[in-house]
């Protein structure tokens, strides 16, 4: 279990959770973490650690800054974490809904596009079958190539 009271530099939560030194600082500056200073270093919590590990799963999960504001808000507020797990199970279902609906109009464009591919092949394949009604002479050829 680690130590509540360890401390990271921005260098050693950016490395350990892959990512940028300025992503974490991006982060900081949108107000979702606080890290404190020792002298003019950044130094990290295991509580930050842990916002920034929700943050990112956040961001991969799609949510917006916003949204994830708002769900680590709760988490501070509610010592319960009854409000913050109401407002997820909120969030999560809007996404999935989301999703559901992005996948449909994937599967439908993916649909469309196979069935264009699908006429254009046959297209190519006529059109390659096909012989040339009019072929040009060798004087036509010869004239057209200048």
């Amino acid at each position: 279990m680690p130590n509540q009271d360890q401390l990271f530099t921005v260098t050693q939560i950016a490395a350990e959770l892959g990512i940028t030194v300025r992503t974490l600082h991006f982060y900081e500056a949108q107000g979702l973490l606080s890290p404190r200073r020792a002298g003019n270093t950044r130094v990290y919590s295991q509580r930050d650690r842990g916002r920034m590990i929700l943050i990112l799963r956040g961001k991969r999960l799609g949510f917006s800054i916003r949204e994830i504001r708002e769900y680590l808000e709760l988490y501070d507020m509610d010592p319960t974490h009854v409000q913050q797990t109401k407002a997820l199970l909120q969030a999560v279902r809007a996404r999935m809904e989301a999703l559901a609906e992005q996948q449909s109009a994937l599967t439908q464009t993916l649909a469309e596009l196979r069935e264009i591919e699908q006429q254009a092949l046959a297209a190519l394949r006529t059109m390659e079958a096909a012989p040339l009604v009019n072929p040009p002479s060798q004087t036509e050829s010869t004239r057209r190539s200048m």
